[in-house]
């Protein structure tokens, strides 16, 4: 597990990040556990959370995921590198939800207490929040920082010009900035390196990538003409709608399917190969992987021992092009 710098920042991570957003839901507190001691075997030691995980839940189950890597983490924090976010509603009030400086204020303390921590290393703006000024939030983030609560500050699921605009303004109000950002990525999913990722790569920003594996569509697992199999993020409650319009489209499964049977042919995983390429992208930081089993991480970090050739990313290429281009706000 090769250790990397967080943008331009001095902080070092992982560059395998455990994603553990299915913690509580899809994947109850036992299995959880296992996964983080895969990680810790495997030398994973950047973790993300977010304080409305787990994914698929309810304002019933907002932060479960927090408290179950909270109890983990118990006696071993120091060695651990953890982020989590704030902006999806975790309560039914207006001010429950957004980057307005109340709720992010109230937020991380609530966050704070489920970690059973001091402080978080990495806090992310889970989403653009189009009716709070950046600088507000900015502003809050920096008095958090200034109070030790958080160390460092990224944002997730936004455009290129607004983590331009965010870096701007903080650099105009001398407030802390977003020294990571965290978007899709993976090869079913190209958007971002047309502005996003040149831009983070030019203004020294991390790009910390989740979905590398597509939602696992990019393991094979799923076939053309199946139904979404019960208990995975394609029939998970409040996560199933935008799952299945991300990647459950024929296009993208025959795609898939194609790629695999290329692969194998070669000797390699699709699995593997997906998440190497990914690895390998220029302005890539690290990658999120997550799993709802143990066995899943401890087969995902085989990528690493991968070397892509010229073959390998041609292929990678050709399936990306052979897709057809969508509407962006079926892209979402």
């Amino acid at each position: 597990m090769r250790t990397v710098r967080l943008g331009r920042t001095g902080l070092k991570i992982s560059e395998i990040c455990l994603g553990t957003m299915t913690f509580g839901l899809q994947t109850d507190r036992e299995e959880a556990f296992r996964i983080l001691d895969v990680a810790d075997e495997v030398g994973i030691d950047f973790l993300d959370v977010a304080d409305a995980y787990p994914v698929g839940g309810t304002l019933e189950t907002v932060g479960r995921t927090e408290e179950i890597v909270g109890d983990w983490l118990a006696g071993r924090r120091d060695r651990f590198v953890v982020a989590t976010k704030v902006n999806v509603p975790v309560g039914p009030g207006p001010n429950d939800r957004g980057n307005s400086r109340r709720h992010v204020l109230d937020a991380c303390d609530r966050s704070l207490r489920r970690l059973k921590t001091d402080f978080i290393d990495l806090y992310y703006i889970h989403r653009w929040d189009p009716e709070t000024p950046v600088d507000e939030t900015l502003g809050a983030f920096d008095d958090l920082r200034r109070a030790g609560k958080i160390r460092y500050a990224g944002c997730s699921n936004i455009a290129a010009w607004q983590m331009m605009l965010a870096l701007w303004t903080a650099d105009r109000a001398g407030t802390v900035r977003f020294d990571a950002v965290q978007p899709r990525y993976n090869l079913l999913f190209r958007a971002i390196e047309s502005e996003l990722l040149p831009a983070a790569r030019d203004q020294g920003v991390g790009a910390v990538v989740f979905n590398p594996l597509a939602g696992g569509v990019l393991t094979g697992k799923y076939k053309r003409g199946e139904t979404p199999r019960e208990g995975t993020r394609f029939t998970l409650g409040t996560a199933a709608q935008l799952y299945q319009r991300r990647y459950w489209q024929d296009a993208q499964l025959d795609v898939v399917e194609r790629l695999a049977a290329f692969l194998a042919a070669r000797g390699k995983s699709i699995t593997h190969v997906a998440l190497r390429w990914v690895l390998d992208q220029p302005g890539v930081t690290s990658a999120i992987v997550g799993a709802s089993r143990a066995e899943q991480l401890r087969d995902s970090v085989g990528a690493l021992a991968v070397e892509l050739d010229e073959g390998d990313r041609r292929a990678c290429d050709e399936a990306w092009y052979a897709l057809p281009r969508r509407h962006p706000e079926e892209e979402q």
